[in-house]
């Protein structure tokens, strides 16, 4: 069965299990999907405290757009992040904690990480959404940029599905992996430029010069896709500027491949799920 007839087929079922992540995530709470803006806002304190105040990390300003806000820098980037790193994680959680579902109805399972995508890219507009009007408040025009930044939103998503489809699977075989994913994520997040700029980077790597043969640190580093995605939604976003065409060239190919290989693999393995489990 093909990717498109698994969500043609379940599409019912995808909006009642995206609509349940949606709803239920804060049931019953004073605030509701305001707690959703909770764990970005604490974020944002606290690496505008430390990296902005106490260790001075100086972002260029925009260029063109003139802006000079820590803050709206670091929220470019730590935004996507939140939206990426969770939707992996999800994935994981959302496959094992439906284990009795899975066992006792037949559907495709992969409907369960794609509707977890679905609630969290949900969150995540919102989250945009806001951000967008601070910026646009502050005076720097973007709006000419929103449907690229729209476009970019949808290849992150792709990316982190392809991948959470990976590491579910993974996860179901290994339960190691969930606890793998803890460190890796914190690994990850501090070798991409979210709360410093990648030009710090570039010149300790111009310091050292190469490493191996011609290949420098810098070399090393832009292997790292969320590097990419981090510099096209600043370059739309706090720059207001178009990104470099190649870059995204690279960064559309790559969110398009990891999407069908994860979800290959996991088409491989879904119809044994149950009895894994």
């Amino acid at each position: 069965m093909s990717i498109f007839s698994d969500l043609k087929g379940s599409r019912e079922l995808l909006e009642n299990l995206t609509m349940r992540e949606v709803k239920g995530k804060y049931k019953r709470t004073a605030l509701g999907q305001l707690w959703s803006l909770a764990n970005p806002i604490a974020l944002m304190i606290v690496y505008s405290f430390v990296f902005a105040i106490v260790i001075r990390v100086q972002p260029a300003p925009g260029d063109p757009s003139g802006l000079d806000l820590f803050v709206l820098w670091l929220m470019c980037a730590l935004l996507p992040w939140i939206f990426f790193s969770g939707v992996i994680t999800g994935s994981m959680a959302t496959v094992v904690g439906n284990e009795n579902l899975i066992k006792k109805v037949y559907f495709p399972r992969s409907i369960l990480v794609f509707a977890n995508t679905l609630s969290a890219l949900y969150q995540h507009v919102w989250e945009m959404v806001i951000l967008v009007i601070v910026i646009l408040l502050l005076g720097s025009n973007i709006l000419i940029y929103i449907p690229l930044v729209a476009v970019t939103m949808i290849l992150l998503a792709l990316f982190a599905t392809g991948l959470g489809l990976i590491f579910s699977i993974a996860n179901v075989y290994f339960r190691d992996v969930q606890h793998f994913a803890g460190i890796l994520f914190q690994l990850w997040f501090y070798a991409s430029p979210i709360v410093y700029p990648a030009e710090l980077v570039r010149e300790q790597s111009d310091s050292f010069g190469p490493i191996i043969g011609s290949i420098t640190i810098e070399n090393l580093y832009y292997l790292n896709p969320f590097i990419h995605f981090a510099e096209i939604f600043r370059n739309l976003l706090y720059d207001a500027r178009w990104p470099d065409w190649g870059q995204f060239g690279l960064v559309a190919a790559g969110s398009i491949a990891i999407f069908f290989i994860g979800w290959k693999i996991f088409d491989r393995h879904q119809d044994h799920l149950a009895e894994v489990l």
